[in-house]
């Protein structure tokens, strides 16, 4: 097997998103010596504020995409809504070990569907949906209640909307405006699972543990790792991963989101072809960040084995939560508290996590919600 092309600390990462991903990127980058040049639409975003150099410019304008490139030894990406065939196109100028295969398929959700399905990995049952009609036929064999979604998400999930009943679909209306829908069967899960999985380019997988995470109106709230299910579930949910991860010749970091029903079978809800927000815990609770492991694949460095050093709670701080957060940084001596540089606290909006490494999740999770900040 030959060795992948090594890219020396020294050289050039350049990533196409801003957000706080880039700039944990960013910082495990610095930390092992590169140059990182960052393009992203906002002048002082979370990554520009780490970066040697940024190119301010939209996602789509291929000119300063083109900039990007020629400045850089290696590219990544930060969020899957990066168009596939521009980022295709870069190729030809620069590595891009990620390339533009993962990135056409997570950012489609029929795409995705009709992958996971085709290779036999479980998933909810699905319909394509182009009009009302369409939706009227289709809840009789997915059966209500159940979800419409655009086929290209949003980091916000606002493109979606939960049916209850046939009174609910005259207002689908406004979602199919914007296109081709899919439509999905609610999942009564147990637990919501995640996991990140890096694959470097000479095949090597490195898994982290597998996460329980807590959303509240579709927004990661809480990430409890280990997850509290049994070792059957975390080996499954392991081995789907990847398989996955293989099938695809993943190169760098791969989130999947899963839910877990009480009859214990498992349902991928999600692929995510980048670090993910679930995994932000691995900073401080493992061996190496998800960033790192990011780094270290798209640059050629060998992956190591991913070791939990702590069993951890992170809690996400959103606008509505910065002053109540940064209140208790004399109070919580032993939380690790990460904060991404937006100017403006905004509700709804990721501010920043709290990483807290306990041998007692439940009490962990009883003196997050003691605080009263996150309600």
């Amino acid at each position: 097997m030959s060795l992948p092309n090594l890219i020396v600390p020294g050289k050039t990462i350049g990533i196409i998103g801003g957000g706080q991903l880039g700039r944990m990127l960013a910082l495990a980058a610095k930390q092992m010596g590169y140059r990182v040049g960052v393009l992203d639409p906002e002048k002082n975003c979370p990554t520009a504020q780490i970066a040697d150099w940024h190119i301010v410019a939209k996602y789509d304008n291929q000119e300063a995409l083109m900039d990007l490139a020629m400045k850089s030894d290696v590219l990544t990406y930060e969020f899957e809504n990066v168009d596939a065939d521009r980022v295709d196109r870069l190729k030809k100028t620069v590595s891009v070990p990620q390339g533009s295969e993962l990135l056409s398929i997570t950012q489609d959700r029929l795409l995705e569907k009709a992958y996971l399905e085709m290779n036999n990995i479980n998933s909810s049952p699905y319909a394509t949906i182009i009009s009302l009609e369409d939706i009227k036929e289709s809840v009789s064999s997915i059966g209500f209640p159940c979800i419409l979604k655009t086929i290209r998400g949003t980091d916000d999930d606002k493109g979606q909307r939960v049916l209850y009943d046939e009174e609910d679909i005259a207002g689908c209306a406004e979602l199919l405006q914007f296109g081709t829908c899919v439509l999905e069967a609610w999942i009564p899960f147990e637990r919501e699972l995640s996991i990140v999985i890096v694959r470097d380019e000479a095949g090597k997988i490195a898994t982290f543990p597998v996460a329980e995470s807590i959303h509240r109106q579709n927004k990661l709230h809480e990430t409890i790792v280990p997850a509290r299910v049994p070792i059957e579930v975390t080996e499954e949910v392991e081995r789907i991963s990847k398989s996955i991860a293989d099938q695809l010749n993943l190169v760098g970091t791969l989130g999947i989101d899963m839910f877990l029903t009480p009859s214990g079978a498992l349902y991928v809800n999600k692929l995510a072809p980048r670090p993910h927000s679930s995994g932000n815990y691995s900073l401080e609770a493992c061996s190496i960040s998800q960033f790192g492991a990011h780094i270290r694949a798209i640059c050629g460095w060998p992956l190591p084995e991913v070791n939990l050093l702590s069993p951890a709670v992170t809690v996400s701080v959103f606008g509505e939560h910065m002053r109540g957060s940064e209140m208790q940084i004399q109070l919580k001596p032993d939380w690790h508290f990460h904060y991404y540089g937006k100017e403006e606290p905004v509700n709804g909006s990721q501010m920043g996590h709290i990483t807290i490494l306990t041998e007692n999740i439940e009490k962990t999770l009883t003196n997050i919600n003691d605080t009263g900040i996150w309600g």
